[in-house]
């Protein structure tokens, strides 16, 4: 009997049981609300960076997918920026600055009026808009971007190059 243990103590320490581990998650960009950004700003400022999308936008989806998974892109909005998704055709209204925004019907689908205003009218998916610590606009930005377009606009807001050149010096500078 000793010896039977003490073989089946050998085998189980030379051949040990399979240890399953989990597979890793990809890091993911942590989305916040226009509130949520606004609230968490007041505590700890931070640049603010508006993803303005649809349902309905193809291009925004695809940037879901692959520039959105980038994990360039993930770890500096997260470190650097309060991402916001914003649905530029939510019908939830929304306070800000003692002002409220709210959906407004208009052509086929209509538009949020905040999205409007972030925009400057301009309606167009996917498009960005990347805002101070004040929630002042940097710039907006139109269009699908790829991960090294897209970090180079993420660049340019968090280093305040826009305080000392326009985007367009800035792109021929670099």
């Amino acid at each position: 009997m000793h010896i039977l243990l003490q073989l089946l103590v050998t085998l189980f320490l030379v051949n040990p049981a399979p240890v399953t581990e989990k597979p890793v998650e990809p890091e993911t960009i942590k989305w916040y609300t226009w509130e949520e950004a606004y609230e968490l700003s007041q505590e700890t400022p931070k640049k603010v960076f508006v993803d303005l999308y649809t349902n309905w936008c193809g291009w925004c989806k695809k940037m879901d997918k692959t520039t959105f998974t980038d994990p360039d892109v993930v770890k500096y909005l997260n470190e650097n920026f309060y991402p916001v998704k914003f649905n530029a055709e939510q019908k939830e209204a929304i306070v800000f600055n003692d002002q409220e925004f709210q959906f407004v019907n208009a052509g086929r689908r209509g538009v949020h009026q905040l999205a409007y205003a972030l925009l400057d009218g301009r309606m167009g998916y996917p498009a960005f808009v990347l805002l101070d610590e004040t929630f002042a606009r940097i710039m907006i930005s139109p269009g699908y971007k790829q991960s090294p377009q897209l970090m180079k606009e993420l660049a340019f807001a968090k280093e305040e190059k826009y305080k000392t050149m326009s985007w367009e010096d800035y792109q021929k500078a670099e």
